[in-house]
């Protein structure tokens, strides 16, 4: 796969809601694992940010993530809880739309559940820029996009190369 298979600000597919994957299509989903290590690197390359990637982001339409910051993590069918009342405000950045920055609010802390690539059911408690990487993506699973949680009309600016 290439950085043009990412879908785009715009494309009716990111804002559908994703079906959650069977324990049987994990096998099949190898390989849509694989591209989407591979697009996060290939990304991180090129724009100098990219830890994560959203399956629905290259049209894949299953509950699934793939986090790539020292090895590549699958997510499968992930779950957030424990919302922090705290919030944190950010500058908040998308492969979908990869100049465009969106000041926005998320939750300081969450706790995520999810299956691994071995259909192990791992839970994690994240804080910080975690936290808030993993909001990101999971909105994607439920097509909410970044520009939706705006703060308001004048929270968007171009990333400056």
């Amino acid at each position: 796969m290439e950085l043009s298979d990412i879908l785009l600000l715009g494309d009716p597919r990111l804002y559908q809601t994703c079906t959650a994957v069977a324990q049987n299509e994990v096998d099949r989903l190898r390989p849509v694992i694989d591209n989407m290590a591979d697009l996060v690197l290939q990304f991180r390359q090129k724009h100098g940010a990219g830890r994560a990637i959203a399956a629905p982001q290259i049209g894949v339409m299953k509950r699934l993530i793939v986090l790539n910051i020292a090895e590549p993590i699958a997510i499968i069918n992930p779950t957030l809880s424990n919302l922090s009342e705290e919030m944190m405000e950010l500058w908040d950045d998308c492969m979908s739309f990869p100049n465009l920055l969106v000041r926005l609010k998320r939750h300081r802390r969450c706790t995520l559940t999810f299956r691994n690539i071995n259909w192990e059911e791992e839970t994690w408690s994240l804080e910080g820029d975690l936290s808030e990487l993993l909001q990101h993506e999971y909105d994607h699973l439920d097509g909410i996009l970044a520009i939706s949680r705006a703060l308001d009309q004048q929270s968007f600016r171009w990333r400056v190369p």
